[in-house]
């Protein structure tokens, strides 16, 4: 079952993802986190990315599943870091082409990716995916990210 904003929490379902890979990267489930209403957290599947022909873990992606507000506007429905040594790859965009169609099933239509207006790499993964860039948002004081830095927020849609 797909979350949709009315629904109530307990009604979301997790489905199962099956087998995550493009033959070179592949993700691996690491854990379902149900949401935390109270704090504006909507259900989240977290994965590991997995290198398949050396099996060195290259960084993370979650799969936001809702549309609140701050989803919509600075989470974003999928978030991702490459750890350092393995960036230069091109391993975000293709995380983030893996997770599509869950995002699909999940009935999230558009996508929504945000980040720093300074992070010209996370930037630049939107540009690989041919994600539109609808607008480049101001952060509130207050939230955690402005707390950490960040002052303006890219606002990307895709189409899965």
């Amino acid at each position: 079952m797909a979350y949709r904003p009315d629904d109530e929490p307990d009604e979301f379902r997790f489905l199962d993802p099956g087998e995550l890979t493009d033959g070179e990267l592949r993700l691996v489930l690491q854990e379902r986190f149900p949401g935390d209403p109270s704090r504006n957290y909507v259900p989240e599947y977290r994965f590991r990315m997995v290198h398949v022909g050396t099996g060195a873990e290259v960084g993370t992606i979650k799969l936001r599943v809702g549309n609140t507000e701050h989803v919509l506007k600075f989470a974003g429905h999928i978030s991702y870091e490459v750890y350092r040594e393995h960036r230069g790859h091109r391993y975000a965009a293709k995380a983030t082409a893996i997770l599509l169609p869950l995002a699909k099933r999940h009935g999230l239509d558009p996508v929504w990716i945000a980040c720093n207006a300074e992070n010209r790499a996370s930037c630049e993964t939107a540009k690989i995916l041919r994600a539109e860039l609808v607008e480049i948002i101001p952060v509130p004081p207050g939230m955690d990210i402005y707390d950490e830095g960040e002052r303006h927020t890219c606002r990307y849609r895709i189409r899965p």
